[in-house]
C-alpha cells in the first residue's frame, strides 16, 4: 500500500511499508478485516489515517481529501467544499464506488450515489479510511464498479478527553466543532463501558452567487464490552440548507462573470431581474447502528450489524413563465383573461428509508485469513412535487401535488474471501460475491409518465489474485476480477420513458491489475498498470437533469487502460515529498454519437436524430493525465509546513470528442501552515492556516452539455454549462485539545 505523506510530524513519521499496518480496536479490527485489503492482498489501494484526516482544512469535504490520492479528480457544485462536492477515481463517477461506513453501504438505493453534503464533518469522526482502485475486494452490499471506499469511525480512547475547534475563511465561510468522551470506564467484573459524542457546525456565503450552506452534524457513540463480546451504538445526523447551483454557469457568461448563477432568476412585469432567496436544497438524514462483536477463540469471530437510515428533504424553486400544462393544471381565468402561463413556487420531495442488516464470519490463523457475510438491505423512497405559489391562481388546490411516485428495492448479497499463504513469499487470494436485487418502481413521474415497473438482476462477482514477495524490498501482485452493476433508478425511468426499458442492460466489467512495489528504507514507490474492459457500460451524455443527474445509455465496447505511479521520499529528517501520476486512455469503441436535429433554426421543427459513428471516442469526464505533488518541510517539532499541486488533463463534457465539448487541462496549488503549541501536560493548541488554489487560477472542473444540428446548415446549437472553482481562498483554525 501507499500513502502519501502530508502535513506529519516527524518524531510521529514511520516510512510506509507493505506489511498490514492496520491497527485492531474490537469492533475496528473486525470491519477492517472483512471490508478492507490488508498488506498481502493484490490489489491497488491507499490507506488514511486519523492523523492526516485531522490535519486538512476543516471546510474540506471528504472528496476534496481524498483528491490527493491516485486516480482522483475531486470536484465542487458551488465553488467550496462546503455544498454539494464529489470525486471520481480513474474517470468512474462516485456512483460507481462502493462506499462503506463500518462495513454498511451507504450508497443511495436508487442514484446509487453517495451525497456528501448530507454528511457534513463526517472526516471529524474517522479513525481511518481505505480507497481501493478497481473492483477492489468484496464488502456487504452492491459490488464496486470502479472502486471501494471503506470508511471506519472513532475508536473509544482508554481515557476521558475533549477537543474543539474554530475556523474563519474567506466567503464568509466559519466552522466549529466540539468533541468529548468519557474514555473506557472500568464496570468490574470485566465489563467497561464508553461514551463519545461530537457536534460540528458549518456555514459560508459560498464562491458563486446562491452557493450558501447551513450544515449541522451530530455524532455520538457508546460502546460496552467485556472478555468476548462488544456492543457499540452509533447514531449520525447530518442536516443541511444549501443554495441550488446545480445548473451551472453559461459558456458564454462565465467569460465575464464566473459567480453568476441562475437558480431562482425571475423578470417583473418592467423587466426588472430579480432572484428568489429560498431557492435551496434542504435535507435531514439519520443514521442508526448497532454491531455487536462475539470472539469465540483468537482466531475467529462474528460481526452482527443492524443499520437504519431515515431520509427527508425537499428542494425549493422559483420557476419564470412556465404553462400550467407543465404542472397537470388547465389554464387559469381571471377577471375574463386566461392565463396560459404563470410563475411558481414549487417544492420536489423525498422520503426514503434505509434497512440493512449483515453478519460477518472472521476467521485469522496463521497462514489463513477467511471472510464471509450475508448482507440484506431495503431501500422505501417516495418522491412527490407540491405547487406552494402561483402568480394567476383561479382554482388551484392549496399544497397541490402534480407527480408521486416511489421506488422500492431489495438487495440481498453473499460474499466470500481468502487469503493463503502457500509459502512464505507466496499469497493467493479468491473472492466472490452473489447479488439478487429486486427494484420496483410505481406511480407518476413528473411529466405525468406512468413508471410502474419491476426489475430484477442477479449477479456473480468472482476476483482473484496472487501477490509475490521476492524479499522485504520487492514485491510484485496481479490480481482479475469480474463486476457488474445495475441501472440506478433515472436509467430506468428514462428507458420507460422513451419505450426502451427492454434494452436497458445491466453492466459487467473485467477487472486486470499487475503491480510493483518497491521499499527501501527512505524511498517506495509502487507502479500498478491497470485495464478495466467494459461490456454494456452506462455512459454519460454529458446532459444533466434538474437535480443535477447525467442521462446515461449502454455502449457495448469500452475500457479503461493506464499506469499509476506512486512515490513517497525522505530527502532528509525535516524534508518529505510525496507524488503521484496516472496516465491512461479511456475509450469507447465503434460507437454511433446521435446528434438531435432540427430543420433550422427559426423554426425548429424535429427530424431524425444525427448519427456519427466514431471508431474511437473519449469516455466523458476522463482525463488522461492525473498528476499530484506535496513536499512537507518540518523545521522544528510540532511545526508543518506543506506545499501541494493538483493536475488534470484536458477531459470532455460528452462522448463526442469535440473541441465544443472540452474542459481544458487545470492545475491548482496549496499550502498548509501547522503550529501545535502545549499549553500544559494534557492540553494542546494548534493554530493552521490552509490556502488553496495560490496561484488565483480561474478554472472549471465540469460542467454538461447539449448540442443540436440544422439541416439547413446553419450554426450548430450549444448549451453548455460549467461549475466554476473558487480563486484564491483561505481557511485558518485554532483548535484545542485536552
Amino acid at each position: 500500500m501507499i500513502n502519501i505523506i502530508k502535513n506529519v510530524n516527524i518524531k510521529d513519521f514511520t516510512f510506509p511499508t507493505y506489511r498490514d499496518t492496520i491497527l485492531h480496536y474490537n469492533l475496528d479490527s473486525i470491519v477492517v478485516s472483512s471490508t478492507s485489503a490488508g498488506g498481502k492482498t493484490p490489489i491497488a489501494f491507499s490507506n488514511i489515517s486519523k492523523e492526516s484526516i485531522k490535519k486538512e482544512a476543516h471546510s474540506h469535504s471528504m472528496p476534496q481529501i481524498l483528491g490527493f490520492q491516485p486516480s482522483v479528480v475531486a470536484t465542487t457544485e458551488g465553488g467550496l467544499g462546503l455544498g454539494y462536492s464529489k470525486f471520481s477515481v480513474r474517470g468512474s463517477n462516485s456512483s460507481r464506488t462502493n462506499i462503506t461506513l463500518n462495513g454498511i453501504s451507504i450508497n443511495d438505493g436508487e442514484s446509487q450515489e453517495v451525497f456528501w453534503v448530507n454528511m457534513p464533518s463526517v472526516s471529524g469522526v474517522l479513525q481511518s479510511v481505505q480507497l481501493q482502485r478497481g473492483l477492489g475486494t468484496s464488502v456487504n452490499g452492491p459490488g464496486a464498479f470502479g472502486a471501494t471506499m471503506n470508511m471506519i469511525t472513532l475508536s473509544p480512547l482508554d481515557k476521558y478527553y475533549g477537543n474543539f475547534d474554530f475556523s474563519i475563511g474567506s466567503f464568509s465561510t466559519y466552522l466549529s466543532s466540539v468533541g468529548l468522551g468519557s474514555g473506557t470506564m472500568n464496570l468490574g467484573q470485566n465489563n467497561r463501558l464508553s461514551i463519545d459524542a461530537k457536534y460540528s457546525w458549518g456555514k459560508t456565503k459560498g464562491y458563486i452567487r446562491n452557493a450558501k450552506a447551513d450544515l449541522n452534524f451530530l455524532f455520538f457513540q457508546t460502546q460496552w464490552e467485556n472478555k468476548n463480546n462488544m456492543l457499540r451504538f452509533i447514531y449520525i445526523l447530518g442536516d443541511q440548507s444549501t443554495g441550488i447551483t446545480w445548473e451551472g454557469c453559461p459558456i458564454d457568461i462565465y467569460k465575464t462573470n464566473r459567480k453568476y448563477n441562475s437558480a431562482g432568476e425571475y423578470f417583473d412585469d418592467n423587466d426588472n431581474i430579480h432572484y428568489y432567496k429560498n431557492e435551496t436544497d434542504n435535507y435531514t438524514q439519520n443514521h442508526l447502528q448497532l454491531h455487536y462483536v462475539h470472539e469465540f477463540n483468537n482466531y475467529l469471530n462474528l460481526l452482527s450489524t443492524l443499520h437504519f437510515t431515515k431520509g427527508d428533504g425537499y428542494y425549493e424553486n422559483y420557476k419564470y413563465n412556465q404553462k400550467f400544462s407543465k404542472y397537470n393544471l388547465d389554464n387559469q381565468t381571471i377577471g375574463g383573461v386566461t392565463y396560459s402561463k404563470s410563475d411558481f413556487i414549487i417544492r420536489q420531495l423525498m422520503d426514503n428509508k434505509y434497512y440493512a442488516a449483515a453478519l460477518t464470519l472472521s476467521y485469522n490463523k496463521q497462514s489463513l485469513r477467511i471472510n464471509a457475510g450475508v448482507n440484506f438491505s431495503h431501500y422505501d423512497g417516495d418522491h412527490f412535487g407540491r405547487l406552494l405559489w402561483s402568480k394567476y391562481n383561479a382554482n388551484i388546490p392549496q399544497n397541490y401535488n402534480w407527480y408521486d411516485n416511489n421506488g422500492n428495492k431489495l438487495d440481498i448479497s453473499y460474499f466470500s474471501k481468502a487469503e493463503i499463504d502457500i509459502t512464505d513469499k507466496i499469497t493467493a487470494y479468491v473472492d466472490v460475491q452473489f447479488r439478487d436485487i429486486e427494484y420496483k418502481l410505481k406511480g407518476f413521474d413528473k411529466d405525468f409518465v406512468d413508471i410502474t415497473n419491476k426489475s430484477n438482476y442477479t449477479f456473480f462477482n468472482p476476483k482473484g489474485g496472487v501477490n509475490f514477495n521476492i524479499d522485504n524490498i520487492n514485491t510484485l501482485y496481479f490480481s482479475f476480477g469480474v463486476g457488474h452493476r445495475e441501472p440506478s433508478r433515472s436509467d430506468i425511468k428514462e428507458s420507460i420513458k422513451a419505450n426502451k426499458e427492454k434494452e436497458l442492460k445491466k453492466e459487467r466489467m473485467f477487472d486486470y491489475e499487475l503491480g510493483y512495489k518497491l521499499n527501501l528504507e527512505r524511498f517506495s514507490a509502487n507502479l500498478n498498470l491497470y485495464a478495466m474492459e467494459y461490456k454494456n457500460q452506462l455512459v454519460a451524455t454529458g446532459r444533466l437533469t434538474e437535480s443535477g443527474y447525467v442521462i446515461q445509455e449502454n455502449i457495448p465496447n469500452s475500457y479503461r487502460r493506464g499506469v499509476e505511479l506512486i512515490t513517497n521520499y525522505r530527502v532528509m529528517s525535516s524534508i518529505l515529498i510525496g507524488a503521484n501520476a496516472t496516465f491512461s486512455k479511456n475509450k469507447l469503441k465503434n460507437y454511433t454519437l446521435y446528434t438531435d436535429t432540427f430543420d433550422n433554426e427559426t423554426d425548429w421543427k424535429s427530424l431524425p436524430q444525427t448519427k456519427t459513428f466514431l471508431k474511437k471516442s473519449n469516455l466523458t469526464l476522463s482525463p488522461e493525465l492525473i498528476a499530484m505533488g506535496v513536499v512537507t518541510f518540518i523545521p522544528f517539532e510540532e511545526f508543518n509546513i506543506s506545499l501541494n499541486m493538483k493536475y488534470v488533463g484536458r477531459q470532455y463534457l460528452d462522448n463526442s470528442s469535440l473541441d465544443i465539448a472540452k474542459v481544458p487541462a487545470y492545475y491548482v496549488m496549496g499550502a498548509n501552515l501547522s503550529k501545535k503549541v502545549r499549553l500544559s501536560k494534557k492540553t494542546n493548541m494548534t493554530i493552521s492556516l490552509t490556502i488553496d488554489n495560490l496561484l488565483n487560477n480561474k478554472y472549471y472542473s465540469y460542467g454538461w452539455i447539449y448540442r443540436a444540428i440544422f439541416a439547413n446548415g446553419a450554426k450548430d446549437y450549444i448549451e453548455k454549462g460549467v461549475y466554476s472553482q473558487a480563486t484564491t481562498h483561505y481557511i485558518a483554525r485554532l483548535s484545542f485539545e485536552f
